[in-house]
């Protein structure tokens, strides 16, 4: 098979990977459970246990399929989940929204301050940031969100709840990547591992680029882990720890309200001038296929993660 398949790259060439992304999204359309079964057996080399569930990853995908996820719609959506976060008592972690737009054509740019960053409500890294408005092509700009706007972000990971946020272009305040514990030429990105209001890892992204970021695993006491993480093209292992933020009290408070009530959910949060900020809830991490953690990691995270069957 691995055979027919490196012979079939060769011939498609640079068209293999639209090809079979589109092929994906087929199956994604037609039943999202297939997709997941496919794509969990590509890249973990077996089945997935649906019956016997263990490791994170198998019981994310269980979670997907055999539960309602109308929550997760709903707080998986960047503009939604702020009225959520707000009626959990922590609209203070918000960062300022200066517009949303259900159609590009509609941005007022005229009303966007100086430098801001859009995205999508239901894409996944897609951000583009402004720093200086002069000088950006706002015709270009609108093209893309056009784009984006139509994509179903669901469809090629078996995750139906994506599918289901009505999408929307969303402009916020740029965080200043200079005020962080570290420099980075990105914005630090705090991502708790929570499991029904119990917070239990860290996982720090930083210097993020489209190519690859760098990561570094962290207990609740700021212990550095990296015996829990493998290197990979995109995500670079750090070679040693960074400063604990200061705000992590605050952090681990928000994580441990905001997952309530969910078997596992990652809390994403930022630190700008020891201030923390929200991100977005994760329920579907890496869509259920976390290939950057060690199978004795994605097994502890497993064991946290209590399905009600």
């Amino acid at each position: 098979m691995k055979e027919m398949n490196s012979t079939i790259k060769n011939i498609l060439g640079n068209a293999y990977p639209v090809i079979q992304n589109n092929i994906f999204r087929m199956i994604g359309t037609i039943s999202p459970k297939t997709l997941a079964s496919i794509q969990y057996q590509r890249g973990f080399g077996r089945k997935i246990d649906w019956n016997d569930p263990k490791d994170i990853n198998e019981k994310i995908n269980w979670l997907k399929f055999n539960t309602d996820t109308t929550a997760w719609t709903t707080l998986a959506d960047k503009f939604r989940v702020r009225e959520h976060v707000e009626r959990m008592g922590l609209g203070n972690m918000l960062v300022q929204l200066y517009g949303h737009w259900d159609d590009a054509e509609d941005i007022n740019w005229d009303a966007l301050p100086r430098q801001f960053i859009m995205k999508t409500n239901n894409g996944s890294g897609e951000v583009f940031i402004c720093k200086d408005k002069a000088k950006i092509d706002t015709a270009a700009w609108t093209a893309t969100f056009k784009t984006q706007l139509a994509m179903k972000f669901g469809r090629s990971m078996g995750e139906p709840h994506y599918n289901r946020i009505k999408p929307c272009i969303i402009a916020e305040e740029l965080l200043d990547c200079r005020k962080q514990p570290i420099p980075s030429s990105s914005l630090i990105d705090y991502k708790i591992w929570s499991f029904d209001g119990k917070p239990a890892y860290i996982w720090a992204c930083y210097n993020r680029t489209h190519a690859s970021v760098q990561v570094a695993l962290y207990d609740l006491d700021w212990n550095f882990h990296p015996e829990y993480s493998i290197s990979t093209p995109h995500y670079i292992l750090a070679d040693k720890p960074m400063p604990k933020p200061k705000s992590l009290d605050q952090m681990l408070h928000a994580a441990a309200v905001l997952s309530k009530g969910f078997p596992e959910l990652r809390v994403d949060l930022y630190e700008v001038d020891d201030k923390p900020y929200f991100g977005e809830l994760t329920f579907s991490s890496a869509a259920g296929f976390n290939d950057f953690y060690t199978p004795e990691f994605l097994r502890i995270l497993g064991d946290l993660t209590i399905l009600n069957k």
